[in-house]
């Protein structure tokens, strides 16, 4: 195979896992709004919660939409697989994230219908669900779906489809397995720890910002035994890897651990990130003043889950295996555009640089001052 080929192939696996990574941060958001009735006590400390995930949600949501553009244009193999064959996981995440679109811009609005607390609990609503079953659906790239692809349909004119999937559930069955739902659930707290380091960033609210540092403790514990559950499991398991010659998919022993080690990069980029997500949890627990520990928590979650997805998709391995036939795995190099498509698309990734620059500028701009209950109450906008 060309060599550019599978540059570009390694390349926009790259720009996929980063923009995961993001996303997985992004979910502060989704933590946040799953504490809002366990942190807030009024309305008005509600209303500081509200306020604060309120300024970032678009950035999660367009994340999200990017992230999946993406997989669609460089490897449209898994999204027609996994979009278009599990459907209904995909459906209720993305059906979460749009009631959480709603409920920020009608909950405030004079003579909404269903009244601003129900809007509310839609917003908890999808802060359990949105990252759950975002966890779960990551962890299928370690532990497999059940689907069947068949590039040989492509000839049949009745039927042209090359991907099935192999039962009706369309996607509900990961949940049935319960090494992605430790993920799911890992990710799930991961977003709360996130969520109450930003309110503790973000909010100056002596009362409100103490029960975030209590709260943080408690989902610090949980995430820490499920995330190292879901780990050491997942290095110690035979994974699917790839004969780089004839394309088989075969299980080799300790395949994840493996990568780790064969690269090594990887691996520290994996442990420095762990580190980070560490020290933002346990300084912002021992040290009542410390706000900054959103940013090595953040910055430290973007490492982790860019070494793990990384791991899952270079070293001849399936990222997305199939428990149904394992020949029907995807790998970024049967599952890719075009070299003419990736090529092109390079070339206009050369922007992405500027859209994350302009990202940190709003960021910076609309964090300038942290959120008060004075400022709540003399702005024109609020949510």
């Amino acid at each position: 195979m060309d060599s550019t080929y599978i540059f570009l192939q390694h390349y926009w696996w790259f720009l996929v896992s980063l923009l995961g990574a993001l996303l997985v941060f992004l979910l502060f958001v989704q933590g946040g709004n799953s504490l809002l009735f366990l942190l807030g006590r009024t309305e008005q400390e509600r209303s500081l919660l509200v306020n604060s995930t309120g300024r970032k949600w678009e950035f999660t949501f367009t994340t999200l939409v990017t992230f999946g553009g993406a997989f669609f244009a460089s490897f449209p193999l898994f999204y027609s697989t996994s979009f278009g064959g599990a459907y209904w996981l995909w459906m209720i995440i993305l059906f979460s994230f749009v009631l959480q679109a709603v409920s920020y811009e009608f909950q405030s609005k004079l003579g909404n219908l269903l009244g601003k607390r129900t809007y509310q609990y839609f917003l908890v609503l999808n802060g359990l669900v949105g990252p759950l079953l975002l966890g779960t659906a990551v962890a299928t790239f370690f532990n497999g779906s059940n689907f069947i692809v068949s590039k040989g349909n492509l000839t049949d004119q009745m039927m042209p489809v090359i991907s099935q999937w192999a039962n009706n559930w369309h996607g509900l069955d990961a949940l049935l397995d319960l090494y992605n739902l430790i993920l799911g659930i890992a990710v799930f707290f991961l977003a709360r720890i996130l969520g109450n380091l930003y309110f503790i960033n973000n909010i100056r609210n002596d009362e409100l910002i103490g029960r975030c540092r209590r709260q943080l403790r408690v989902d610090a514990v949980l995430f820490l035994f499920f995330f190292l559950w879901f780990v050491i499991r997942t290095l110690l398991k035979d994974g699917f890897a790839v004969d780089p010659t004839s394309g088989a998919v075969f299980m080799e022993p300790y395949k994840y651990f493996n990568n780790l080690i064969e690269m090594p990069y990887l691996l520290v980029l994996f442990l420095i990130g762990v580190v980070g997500v560490l020290y933002g949890i346990g300084k912002s627990i021992f040290c009542n003043t410390y706000t900054r520990g959103i940013w090595f928590a953040g910055i430290g979650t973007v490492l982790t889950v860019l070494a793990l997805l990384l791991t899952v998709g270079y070293n001849n391995t399936a990222y997305y295996p199939s428990l149904v036939n394992a020949q029907s795995s995807l790998t970024i190099a049967n599952s890719c555009s075009s070299e003419f498509t990736l090529k092109t698309m390079a070339y206009v990734s050369i922007l992405v640089p500027f859209v994350l620059a302009y990202i940190v500028y709003a960021w910076r701009a609309i964090d300038r001052k942290p959120i008060t209950m004075e400022e709540l109450e003399n702005d024109g906008h609020k949510y």
